[in-house]
C-alpha cells in the first residue's frame, strides 16, 4: 500500500479551470473521500491521480515516487468507475482472473487470489455463472473484485454505487467498509453523496468549482465547517442560514434577526473580529420547539410538518424566513399553530456574510 501526495494540482479545459491549485495528503491505509456537487472537479482529480488526465500544473506522488509522467499501467493502481464494466461472454471467474492473466501469473496463484477475493465479496457461489446474467448488485461486486484481486497499492473509486438502488447502496457501503478494514488498502473515493462519504471515509475533501474548501475528519466537517459552502453541503436536513447583524445594546452583544435577537455576549471578542453583517447557521437537530409562552426564543408559525419515520421535520415561518427543526415523532404540532422556537446556542455557527468564512 502507499500514501498519496497531491501538490498544487491544476487542470484546465480551455479557459475553464476544473481543478485549482489543489493540495492534499492521503495517509497509507486510509479511505479519503472527495465530496462535492457535479462539476466540482472531484472526478477530474481522480483521473489525474490515475494518469487518465495530465495536470497542467502540480505534482502527484504515490508512495515516494512522482508519477506525473508514468502511464496508468505503471502506477500500480486499480480503479472502479461509476459505470462498471463487465466483460461479456465470460464467467465471474474469468472476469476476476482477467487482470491476473494479463500479468502472466501462474494458474495456482490466479486460483488462490480469485478464491480469496470472491469469498471476501461473497460471490464465490457465482464463479461459474455468466457475469452478464447477474443482478446489478452482483455485477458491481464483480467489478470491485476485479480491482481488489490485483492487490494494487492504491484503489480509486469513482462513484461506484451511484447506479444501485438505495437499499443496495446501503448494503454496499457496509461491505466496502468491511473490506477496507480487512485489507487496509489506501483508497480514494469520489462521491456526491454525503452519507457515503461521512459513513465510510477517514477524511473528506469537500470541493466546489475546482477548489478544495476543507479537508477534515467527518465529525470535524459536521461540527466545525469553515465556510458557508461546507456548512450547507454537510448534514441532512441541510443547515438553516439566517442573515443577521451584530449589535451592542445594554452592555450585551446581540445577533439581531428580522423578528428576534440572540444574546451572544460570551462571543463578543470573537464577533468583533468579523463584519457587522453576518449569517447564523443552525442545524435542524439543534432547533427546539414548545408551546407558545413556555420558552425563551422567538414566536414562529408552523408552516409544514414532514413525517420521516421516528422523527418529524417541522418547517417554521419566522417573519419572511423558514427554519427547519427535527423533533421526535412524539412532538405533536399542527400546521398554522403559533409556537416558540429556540436555538442551542452552544451549537450555532456564525459566518461573515461578505467573506462567507466561519467566525464561530
Amino acid at each position: 500500500m502507499a500514501s498519496v501526495r497531491i501538490e498544487n494540482l491544476t487542470k484546465r479545459f480551455g479557459k475553464m479551470e476544473a481543478v485549482k491549485d489543489l493540495t492534499l495528503d492521503v495517509q497509507d491505509g486510509t479511505i479519503v473521500s472527495l465530496l462535492g456537487p457535479s462539476g466540482c472537479g472531484k472526478t477530474t482529480t481522480l483521473r489525474m491521480i490515475a494518469g487518465l488526465e495530465k495536470p497542467d500544473e502540480g505534482r502527484i506522488w504515490i508512495g515516494d515516487k512522482v508519477v506525473n509522467e508514468l502511464s496508468p499501467v505503471d502506477r500500480d493502481i486499480a480503479m472502479v468507475f461509476q459505470f462498471y464494466a463487465i466483460y461479456p461472454g465470460m464467467t465471474v471467474y474469468d472476469n476476476l482472473a482477467f487482470p491476473l492473466k494479463q500479468k502472466n501469473m501462474s494458474k495456482d496463484e490466479i486460483d488462490d487470489r480469485v478464491k480469496k477475493t470472491s469469498e471476501m465479496l461473497r460471490i464465490s457461489h457465482l464463479l461459474n455463472n455468466d457475469a452478464m446474467g447477474l443482478t446489478a448488485g452482483e455485477k458491481q461486486r464483480v467489478a470491485l473484485g476485479r480491482a481488489y484481486v490485483r492487490n494494487a497499492q492504491l484503489l480509486l473509486l469513482d462513484e461506484p454505487l451511484t447506479n444501485l438502488d438505495a437499499r443496495l447502496r446501503a448494503t454496499m457501503r457496509v461491505e466496502l467498509k468491511r473490506i477496507h478494514k480487512e485489507l487496509g488498502q489506501t483508497t480514494i473515493y469520489v462521491t456526491h453523496d454525503q452519507v457515503e462519504a461521512m459513513s465510510m471515509a477517514d477524511k473528506i475533501g469537500v470541493m466546489n468549482q475546482g477548489i478544495l474548501l476543507q479537508y477534515d475528519a467527518p465529525g470535524q466537517l459536521y461540527d466545525h465547517p469553515n465556510d458557508l459552502s461546507v456548512a450547507g453541503f454537510i448534514g441532512s436536513p441541510t443547515m438553516n442560514f439566517l442573515e443577521c447583524e451584530r449589535i451592542e445594546k445594554g452592555g450585551k452583544m446581540l445577533l439581531q434577526f428580522e423578528r428576534f435577537a440572540l444574546d451572544v455576549t460570551d462571543l463578543r471578542e470573537t464577533l468583533l473580529a468579523a463584519g457587522e453583517k453576518l449569517v447564523t447557521g443552525v442545524r435542524p437537530h439543534d432547533v427546539s420547539v414548545g408551546p407558545r409562552g413556555t420558552k425563551q426564543g422567538s414566536q414562529a408559525e408552523v408552516y409544514l410538518v414532514e413525517p420521516i419515520g421516528d422523527q418529524n421535520i417541522i418547517d417554521l415561518k419566522v417573519g419572511s424566513q423558514l427554519v427547519k427543526a427535527v423533533v421526535p415523532r412524539s412532538v405533536k404540532v399542527a400546521e398554522g399553530a403559533k409556537i416558540d422556537m429556540t436555538f442551542d446556542l452552544n451549537r450555532i455557527h456564525v459566518f461573515d456574510k461578505e467573506t462567507e468564512k466561519a467566525v464561530v
